[in-house]
């Protein structure tokens, strides 16, 4: 474990960075985090107060990670990811205190794409991914690939609409609509919508 100051990014005297790790330049890491070495962080991430981020996850630039996240092996989370308070990512299906997991051939991969907010003590289940800019719930559980723009809730997380990328829900009237932030989205087939402008 390492306590030497790097000098292109945070690190607070409570926390622990294993040798190996890799952070991008401008990341923040505040109280009592652990990342271990073979962690890859991208440039201006932040990590709130006790942060576990583990060998074989990558994580982009800017993403935020709120206090009391575990990132497990397996997990990919792409540039611009939310993980609110206390939210939970697994990478095991089948877990068992008596049967050994050491490989990464016994983990579920779980990818969050560019932009994907979850909110506060949403649990994801592994083998999943959560398309670019979804909004998922607070105390959401979700056990499915969810599309990009989707806004999910509830116990199974299901689809109650569309967030545009800037965090708003979209309502749409026509097979267009606009954001009020100015952002224009079209609906498209099988459950799709796309931004046009």
């Amino acid at each position: 474990m390492e306590h030497t100051t790097p000098t292109h990014y945070f690190v607070h005297e409570s926390s622990y960075v294993d040798a190996g790790a890799q952070i991008g330049e401008g990341t923040s890491i505040w109280h009592f985090c652990h990342i271990s070495g073979g962690a890859v962080i991208g440039c201006r991430c932040k990590f709130g107060q006790n942060v576990y981020v583990a060998d074989n996850t990558v994580l982009g630039n800017n993403v935020k990670v709120q206090n009391n996240v575990s990132i497990y092996a397996g997990v990919t989370l792409e540039d611009d990811v939310f993980c609110g308070p206390s939210m939970v990512f697994t990478n095991v299906a089948t877990p068992r205190a008596a049967v050994a997991r050491n490989t990464m051939d016994d983990y579920r991969p779980t990818l969050v794409k560019r932009g994907a907010s979850i909110g506060a003590n949403a649990t994801i289940v592994c083998g999943h991914t959560i398309g670019e800019y979804a909004f998922i719930g607070a105390g959401a559980v979700v056990t499915k690939d969810v599309p990009a723009y989707a806004l999910m809730y509830g116990n199974p997380a299901r689809q109650h609409g569309w967030a545009c990328a800037c965090g708003l829900r979209l309502i749409f009237a026509a097979p267009e609509t606009t954001c009020a932030c100015g952002a224009r989205y079209r609906q498209a087939a099988e459950h799709r919508i796309e931004r046009v402008a």
